[in-house]
């Protein structure tokens, strides 16, 4: 344990901040440092530039600068900065010295626009620590988090999945060009848009990565920021446009759902196991006569159901997406769809304004605003003409698989952006579609209690996915549980989460930094049981059992796409997009 405190002390706990050492049933971190040799360049950083990206890119694509830098960790590293036809700009950071011969890449979250370098899940891996790894970002076709990018049918494509595949294609170039030799092992990770990236990347370009991390992923985007975020921005309006829920009501909202719902899984600890066992109705917390505090009006308790039901057709009832914010998850509604304090501005009505006017329908609507927003059969309809172009829910994964490669799929069980219920249908559709026995040998997927938007949360929440993906890629160790824990005085800096959900200063180094309380994840459908006696903050202190499955098929709107041949791979032709159905591979 004092190990452990001592690693974490080393920087900022983030996305996925965890201790290598504090997995369970994972390969030791040294077995990692000494199975390759270390490498070091064979020319000069600043060499780089001469490197010739036109048949990765296409005309125009060019190195901007290379030269080496001081990174977060304290190591030198050569930082290239280069751009691929048309606007893809993008970042690779080549270690000095010491290559550790493996390369990951990151995701970004929200519309991205941005290059972020945070490794989030990978933050507490000591080849991440000592920099010995390279990695890479892309702004994903275009500069800022507004849906502006969506004018340009290219811009569409770049940010649908061609940036991170080209990205990674140039990111390869750089390091054969570096070091005389091309990588042995190659890792994406993201979260949000950043784990639907890592899905599209397992699904269009099988062989891009040995291991991907998927969290929380924006995998239904047409949905995601049109009827869903959409329909949590007006439940929670009146008439006149302004809030009905607001900050100081959440925690009486959560504290009914825990009141109801904490102690079915056996312990009363502020966390839900499974919130789909919790059928928690928001009417017991009606104001009495006279009563004024600790309880909502019948305006709130009516947005609350909405909030909790998600979007659905007024006439036929038929959900219009895939789940809704799950009882548990009430806190981490302020500032998505609930305002802060002395706010009226939302998360959820930006985006869904932004991706609804620029991003989401064939052309672009010359005035949309929420209130033009309709639940129906009709507009989703609409959708569907590029719902192929973004999603990332195609099940068929045989190319992956055969090219050995390995995914971890994650998502924290109180998210408030995305639900997990979208991750819930995607595991079983890849199941239904490979079938179990398949499926087993080369994904995982992990649910985390209380867990918020890709970082945070109520309970345990900080972990390391890279160090097992990787036992599991280069040595065929396959993880199972994970220690999820829970420290005092940690500040997340939320890599990969939508930027207006980040803390625009960089992560401060915690002190005095200990683990409050620890809890094995198990991968779905198995949840941690606490054994009966012994410390119930100590993740040793409990054991597997098989929990709930999903529903093999959801009744949805958009069920049809979870499913192969659904993909859209298009063409910008005179600014017009011009799509066909992606060619299926490994069938």
């Amino acid at each position: 344990m004092k190990r452990s405190i001592l690693v974490l002390l080393s920087c900022s706990i983030a996305l996925l901040a965890g201790c290598s050492d504090l997995i369970v049933k994972s390969a030791p971190v040294e077995s990692h440092s000494s199975s390759l040799a270390l490498v070091n360049p064979i020319t000069d950083c600043q060499a780089l530039t001469q490197v010739d990206l036109t048949a990765i890119g296409g005309k125009g694509s060019q190195i901007k600068s290379a030269n080496e830098v001081v990174n977060q960790q304290g190591a030198s590293v050569c930082e290239v900065h280069g751009m691929l036809a048309p606007t893809i700009g993008f970042t690779v950071q080549l270690p000095t010295q010491n290559w550790g011969q493996r390369f990951m890449q990151l995701g970004c979250g929200g519309l991205c626009g941005r290059i972020d370098l945070r490794v989030g899940a990978a933050d507490q891996c000591p080849m991440v620590q000592n920099s010995s790894m390279v990695l890479a970002a892309s702004d994903m076709g275009h500069q800022g988090p507004t849906s502006d990018f969506g004018d340009i049918a290219q811009k569409r494509i770049d940010f649908a999945y061609r940036s991170v595949h080209v990205t990674a294609l140039a990111t390869k170039a750089l390091i054969k060009a570096y070091y005389g030799q091309a990588e042995k092992f190659a890792y994406f990770n993201g979260c949000s848009d950043g784990g639907r990236e890592a899905l599209m990347e397992a699904q269009r370009y099988p062989t891009d990565f040995n291991g991907i991390i998927a969290g929380a992923p924006a995998m239904n985007f047409s949905v995601q920021n049109s009827m869903h975020h959409g329909w949590l921005a007006l439940a929670n309006s009146d008439k006149n446009g302004q809030p009905i829920l607001r900050a100081a009501q959440m925690p009486i909202l959560h504290q009914a759902v825990l009141d109801q719902c904490d102690a079915l899984d056996g312990q009363t600890d502020g966390l839900l196991r499974d919130p789909r066992q919790c059928h928690f109705n928001p009417q017991v917390l009606l104001c009495k006569a006279g009563q004024s505090q600790g309880c909502l009006s019948q305006a709130q308790i009516d947005a609350a159901k909405k909030i909790y039901a998600g979007p659905h057709d007024a006439k036929t009832g038929e959900a219009l997406a895939l789940g809704a914010p799950l009882p548990g998850s009430e806190l981490a509604w302020i500032g998505v769809f609930v305002p802060q304090d002395g706010s009226n501005q939302i998360f959820s009505k930006m985006i869904a304004e932004g991706a609804l006017q620029k991003v989401l329908f064939t052309h672009n609507p010359d005035h949309f605003t929420l209130s033009d927003l309709h639940f129906g059969s009709t507009t989703f309809d609409q959708l569907r003409p590029l719902y192929g172009l973004y999603s990332a829910v195609d099940p068929n994964l045989r190319a992956f698989k055969q090219h050995g490669g390995k995914l971890i799929l994650w998502h924290g069980w109180s998210d408030q952006h995305i639900s997990p219920i979208n991750s819930i249908a995607y595991f079983e559709a890849v199941k239904a579609e490979m079938g179990e026995a398949q499926m087993d040998q080369f994904m995982n997927f992990y649910l985390i209690p209380g867990m918020y938007h890709c970082f945070g949360g109520d309970g345990p929440s900080s972990f390391d996915l890279l160090t097992p993906l990787m036992s599991w890629v280069e040595q065929g160790q396959k993880p199972n549980a994970i220690v999820a824990n829970q420290m005092n005085n940690i500040q997340a800096d939320g890599a990969g989460a939508p930027q207006k959900s980040q803390s625009k200063k960089m992560p401060i180094k915690p002190q005095n930094v200990s683990i409050v309380r620890s809890r094995p994840v198990y991968p779905f459908p198995y949840v941690a049981q606490y054994n009966g006696n012994g410390d119930e903050n100590q993740a040793s202190n409990y054991h597997a059992v098989k929990g709930e499955e999903g529903t093999a098929n959801y009744s949805w709107a958009g069920q049809e796409y979870y499913q192969p041949g659904k993909q859209l791979t298009c063409q910008a032709v005179n600014n017009q997009l011009q799509c066909q159905p992606r060619k299926e591979t490994g069938l």
